[in-house]
């Protein structure tokens, strides 16, 4: 066991990104990996125990990390994001929450044997998925976006729901066992259930209110959210426990729907941040775990509540509850088997197993059991079931590596035509119908529409695109659309054609970190492929072999041809960069823009061979 409680932050701070790099590198799911870990620190080795060795400030750390990051799910809730989806989304946490609280509480007292007063505690609060395991399998499995954002408003929306369900489930157990039964504390769940809502809107209003009126400076922004949220989740919470996630879920919607900017450019920091927290505190509460807890879970009637729970309870509330909206039956499938439970689930079934004991149901004894058999099989079941499933539906954008083009031009036009022969999706976008022209022309996927505008994402999907490629006539222009998409795309992946030589902008002395990655070779602009294209140079394909190696390859190649990029065995694509040497390797194709004289000699002595065999 360590004993320094420093070290201990340290170990679960490593433990937590170590997990997410791993699922990364590895493509597992991150919630997964964090589970085994914490479960081999804790329980199993003994290494660190969070909530012994952190005595009273366990679970308000637990709790503040659970607002904020259901505060930033929330942050992510545009009305605009779910037209079309409204109904079967209002059907799903509404119905479906009723019916799978309902179908979960006759389970766990009829094959968990609880008593029914448990039961009815334990089935509203396993109706939540919740962000902190939803938002990560879906960046892992490149859904596409209807049942991707079904799955999180699911998540967001019901997390809170869960939790007040379960207050009104223990106040209706109070009420009915109590020797003298008194209604004031349904009373007083309501009201306090709508003052924090209200609380939520006040703190969110006067939040974005604040930031547009120019009273919180830039710098502030960020830590000045934070502490609002803090704020927010600990008044309500103090007045009623478990109100203070419903209150930070309004907040962060309220924001949500506010239109601030400051709001949209401190989103990816927030993301950050609660990628952090949910990768220490999942470490934390699976570390927290004792041996018996774990010898719990083989018992054969949770193992039985938990395939129920899977099979059973969630595909038929999803079912029943999207009756009569346009929903597909594929659709229905994947949502009605995607909803892994994770950290609230965990952290609120805690606190009522203890509140449980208190009021004598001896059988709230196991709850912490049942609740981590069903976080850990359904985290795993769904982490890796969710790609393969989606894929087998159709209904998963994960493929062949796309490429998102920005700018409408000969070179930007014939550069799609290639990638499409290549089976590489691909599209691109501008927002001159004009400059289309040469688009539709070619028959290129287009889509006509201002790239930085706050419209876009909700008109084009960009998932099945890995890499962004701006090449447009404009330095400047390409340099912000380059900046604004790295978040989204990942720094490596972002490119921007090199400094026009004439009609671009100065802006050859931009900082290193604003823009992409600049394409190809050096001083080779946007004018400059154009002239090619029209002076007659052709895209060649080369594809590596045992016989003809890469260095073969270079050798041969005219020396005023231009190697545009790799596409790799793995479907991959390395583009030729400033500063950075591709090399293919045998399998690999390479693509180059090259003079038409050479491209002539080699048809024409193909062509000569060709004769020769024949006349032989």
């Amino acid at each position: 066991m360590v004993d320094s409680v420093l070290l201990e932050f340290m170990i679960i701070g490593i433990l937590g990104i170590g997990s997410q790099w791993l699922s990364w590198r590895f493509r597992l799911p991150a919630i997964v990996v964090m589970s085994i870990a914490g479960l081999l620190a804790g329980p199993i080795f003994g290494l660190i125990n969070p909530e012994q060795d952190f005595g009273d400030l366990y679970r308000p750390i637990i709790s503040v990390a659970v607002a904020i990051i259901l505060f930033e799910g929330s942050l992510s809730l545009d009305f605009k994001e779910v037209r079309g989806l409204g109904r079967p989304v209002f059907r799903i946490v509404t119905f479906g929450a009723l019916i799978s609280w309902l179908l979960g509480s006759f389970a766990a007292h009829y094959v968990a044997g609880l008593s029914w007063a448990v039961a009815y505690v334990i089935g509203a609060i396993f109706i939540v998925t919740g962000p902190t395991v939803i938002l990560p399998l879906l960046r892992q499995s490149k859904l596409k976006p209807r049942p991707a954002k079904i799955l999180k408003w699911e998540g967001v929306i019901v997390d809170p729901f869960g939790a007040l369900l379960a207050v009104f489930a223990f106040e209706t157990i109070l009420f009915f066992t109590s020797e003298q039964p008194d209604g004031t504390a349904f009373l007083l769940f309501f009201l306090a259930s709508i003052f924090a809502i209200l609380l939520g809107l006040i703190f969110g209003k006067g939040t974005g209110w604040m930031f547009e009126a120019g009273y919180i400076p830039e710098f502030l922004k960020s830590p000045a959210v934070f502490a609002a949220v803090i704020a927010c989740f600990t008044i309500s919470d103090e007045i009623r426990h478990e109100t203070g996630l419903l209150a930070v879920t309004a907040m962060g919607i309220t924001l949500a729907n506010m239109g601030i900017s400051s709001i949209k450019d401190m989103r990816h920091f927030k993301e950050n941040i609660s990628i952090l927290l949910i990768s220490t505190i999942f470490i934390m509460l699976t570390a927290s775990l004792t041996r018996d807890t774990l010898l719990d879970i083989l018992n054969f009637q949770i193992i039985g509540y938990v395939l129920l729970m899977l099979f059973i309870v969630r595909p038929l509330s999803i079912f029943v509850s999207t009756i009569g909206t346009d929903l597909t039956l594929k659709e229905k499938v994947l949502v009605g088997w995607i909803a892994p439970r994770g950290i609230v689930a965990l952290t609120v079934a805690g606190y009522f197993a203890s509140v449980l004991w208190e009021e004598g149901f001896e059988d709230a004894r196991i709850v912490t059991s049942l609740t981590f058999a069903l976080v850990f099989f359904t985290v795993c079941a769904h982490g890796f079931s969710i790609g393969w499933l989606a894929r087998k539906l159709d209904l998963s954008s994960e493929g062949q590596p796309g490429v998102l083009i920005v700018g409408s031009n000969k070179f930007s036009v014939n550069l799609a035509k290639l990638f499409e022969e290549l089976r590489v999706p691909t599209i691109i976008t501008d927002s001159s119908w004009e400059r289309l022209a040469t688009a539709r022309r070619a028959d290129v996927n287009f889509h006509h529409g201002e790239i930085l505008s706050e419209q876009t994402e909700y008109h084009l999907d960009m998932t099945p695109y890995d890499y962004l490629i701006s090449a447009t006539e404009y330095d400047s222009y390409n340099a912000l659309v380059c900046t604004t998409f790295i978040p989204a795309f990942g720094r490596k992946d972002v490119f921007r054609l090199g400094i026009q030589s004439e009609t671009g902008d100065n802006v050859k002395e931009m900082v290193y970190t604003i823009g992409g990655r600049v394409l190809f070779a050096k001083n080779v602009a946007l004018e400059d492929l154009i002239q090619k294209i029209e002076g007659g140079y052709v895209f060649r394909k080369t594809t590596i072999t045992e016989q003809y190696n890469y260095d073969d390859y270079i050798k041969d190649r005219d020396d005023q041809a231009i190697l545009l990029f790799i596409v790799k065995a793995s479907k991959k694509i390395e583009f030729f960069i400033e500063d950075i040497t591709a090399r293919a390797e045998q399998g690999d194709t390479v693509v180059s823009l090259t003079p038409p004289s050479k491209e002539f000699g080699k048809i024409q002595s193909k062509l000569k061979q060709q004769r020769n065999e024949t006349n032989r």
